[in-house]
């Protein structure tokens, strides 16, 4: 007759606790913060056509191949940053979601600096849509921010942790 050996009494780790509600907001504002930043880069690619003459206007005395080059940068370095950004989203959702404690402090850091931008490109000139963008994702990152520091999120990446 077979008999199975003991397996010395190891228990199966505990399941990992689910995120309470502030926590599963966060993530969602996260990936609203990912969409409103994918819309914003899309729409500034179907209006690109105005860079041309927002450079031109910026400095008359560019030459052609000089705007074209100019053009060809901005495009590309804001493309760039667009991509950096909806990915920067995405991450911390995902790892905010999974409880690692870490997340909710980079995210916060990252708010800061989007904050600290906010604040320095309100004296530059920019276009309205433009300005609504950036304080609609300031807006969703704040109260991510929020949603992670609160008493429940705290006590959810306080469990994940020690679980580790």
């Amino acid at each position: 007759m077979y008999q199975p050996f003991p397996s010395g009494g190891d228990a199966p780790p505990p399941a990992r606790p689910e995120p309470p509600p502030s926590v599963q907001m966060a993530v969602k504002l996260m990936y609203a913060g990912a969409t409103v930043s994918a819309i914003s880069l899309i729409v500034s690619l179907a209006t690109i056509s105005g860079l041309r003459a927002s450079l031109h206007k910026a400095d008359p005395s560019l030459t052609d191949a000089q705007l074209h080059t100019a053009e060809i940068t901005a495009v590309s370095i804001g493309v760039f940053l667009g991509l950096i950004g909806i990915g920067l989203w995405i991450w911390m959702a995902l790892a905010n979601r999974a409880g690692m404690s870490w997340a909710r402090i980079i995210a916060s850091v990252l708010f800061g600096i989007d904050t600290i931008l906010i604040v320095i490109s309100i004296s530059q000139p920019a276009e309205v849509f433009s300005r609504i963008i950036s304080i609609l994702i300031w807006l969703i990152g704040l109260g991510a921010v929020v949603l992670l520091w609160r008493k429940d999120s705290s006590a959810y990446f306080t469990a994940v942790s020690a679980r580790r």
